[in-house]
């Protein structure tokens, strides 16, 4: 008999009474005679009772030694719950035992601390917290490729062996060559962003866009980061920073959007411990994100200092490259809202962002969201040749590793702008995670690589 998803049967999908399923033992519970597994095979976060009895089941006996974590095979007649007219359930006719699960499995049925899950990183998926928050980051990624797709970009694959460091702040991975022979002609490193490589095949196709891994060897033990991430980040040609903070707002509405239209399990089981989800996120679509220059951002939490406000980092200076706490007071109480701050002092900014008038500011945005502060940062990228060129030298950056970049200035390269989210970031305010290693399968982080 053809195997059939959990899922199809809690949707209502089948024209069929007698089913096959296969799957994982969520619980087995034995009252004597008759007994009970939850069972789950990935589909659905829902789980399948599964009732079988001694004189109506074969495999009865077996079945009752199968513990949580194990893998059956049922087959049986389906037919509504009882208690619950909403989901369906099995009365088995047969069980076979697939493969039964060692007696110290560590996932049994109570309820585990996120922290004991990270450190069981192989197995914390297999929990509904785990399963939940990776169906949203595989409807998240779909939503992201859907939405560049279906507005002309182009899908870039940038590398990830690479000699540039394109945040110029000396934080890659080197990769290590043989001393004898090196495998390259430069000193090879993972990269930490693919915006070069887009800004190159921008000035081809004009609207591109890469999603991939990044990595950052920063020694920060925050809740915000990883050395391992993903990233996307499109990059536009013809685009000024007005035009790109518009794109940036319709790109997070867009997915959001389509978000709650296609995890409404997902943002369900979420609701049981934190009820907020559902409404902030359908307020967000709902509010005009505010533009707010760093410079007037300075003022705002000077006159809060002044008013009482406390804040951990509290000297404020035109300049100051301002911390979370700060973003988080902007965005969850100054405005209530997502917030850009855009203007940015050009010390505190990288050396390709394109210098302002003013000639003390960049033209570049930061994204702030309540709850987790910048999730996305953009810029319009310098286009004059010897402008990036001096800040590459101020920055003390070597020129001749990115002279590839620079000479794009010099063949038609104008007014070329994009942004870069941090893609977990986003889930972590999408579903209220206090901490990133929770929002990725296998967080890599300093200290710890045990996957």
């Amino acid at each position: 008999m053809q195997i059939i998803e959990i899922k199809d049967i809690q949707d209502s999908l089948l024209k069929v009474e007698k089913v096959s399923v296969v799957g994982w033992v969520k619980s087995n519970r034995d009252s004597g005679k008759i007994a009970f597994i939850e069972l789950n095979d990935g589909s659905t976060l829902t789980n399948l009772q599964v009732v079988y009895k001694a004189q109506q089941t074969a495999g009865f006996d077996q079945a009752k030694t199968v513990r949580t974590g194990g893998a059956v095979y049922v087959e049986g007649k389906i037919k509504k719950n009882k208690n619950n007219s909403e989901q369906w359930e099995i009365i088995a006719n047969e069980i076979k035992v697939l493969k039964q699960a060692d007696e110290d499995y560590p996932l049994q049925k109570k309820q585990h601390s996120l922290e004991f899950l990270r450190d069981n990183a192989h197995l914390r998926v297999r929990t509904n917290t785990l399963m939940t928050v990776m169906r949203v980051r595989n409807q998240l990624a779909m939503s992201i490729h859907k939405f560049f797709q279906n507005n002309g970009f182009i899908w870039v694959s940038s590398p990830i062996i690479t000699a540039s460091d394109a945040e110029g702040a000396g934080e890659n991975f080197e990769i290590k060559q043989n001393d004898d022979k090196p495998f390259f002609d430069k000193k090879p490193s993972l990269t930490v962003s693919g915006q070069f490589g887009a800004e190159a095949y921008a000035q081809a196709f004009k609207k591109v866009y890469t999603f991939g891994p990044t990595f950052r060897a920063e020694h920060s033990h925050t809740n915000r980061h990883l050395a391992e991430f993903w990233m996307v980040e499109p990059e536009i040609a013809f685009i000024d920073l007005k035009q790109l903070m518009m794109l940036i707002e319709t790109f997070i509405k867009t997915i959001i959007a389509e978000i709650l239209k296609k995890c409404v399990d997902e943002i369900k089981q979420v609701s049981v411990t934190k009820p907020q989800i559902k409404n902030r996120l359908e307020q967000l679509l709902k509010k005009d994100f505010v533009r707010c220059e760093y410079a007037q951002a300075i003022e705002l939490l000077s006159k809060a200092k002044s008013q009482g406000v406390h804040f951990e980092d509290s000297e404020f200076f035109f300049g100051k490259d301002l911390a979370s706490e700060h973003e988080r007071y902007l965005c969850e109480k100054v405005f209530q809202s997502p917030v850009f701050l855009f203007n940015f002092p050009q010390e505190i900014k990288a050396f390709y962002m394109k210098v302002n008038p003013d000639n003390k500011t960049v033209a570049a945005c930061d994204l702030l969201v309540p709850d987790v502060g910048e999730i996305v940062g953009g810029s319009q990228r310098e286009d004059n040749y010897d402008k990036l060129k001096s800040r590459c030298e101020l920055a003390k950056i070597d020129v001749s590793s990115l002279q590839w970049y620079l000479d794009l200035r010099r063949y038609g390269y104008y007014s070329s702008a994009g942004f870069g989210l941090g893609f977990e970031r986003l889930l972590m305010y999408i579903l209220d995670l206090e901490n990133i290693k929770d929002a990725i399968p296998f967080p890599r982080t300093e200290g710890s690589l045990h996957y």
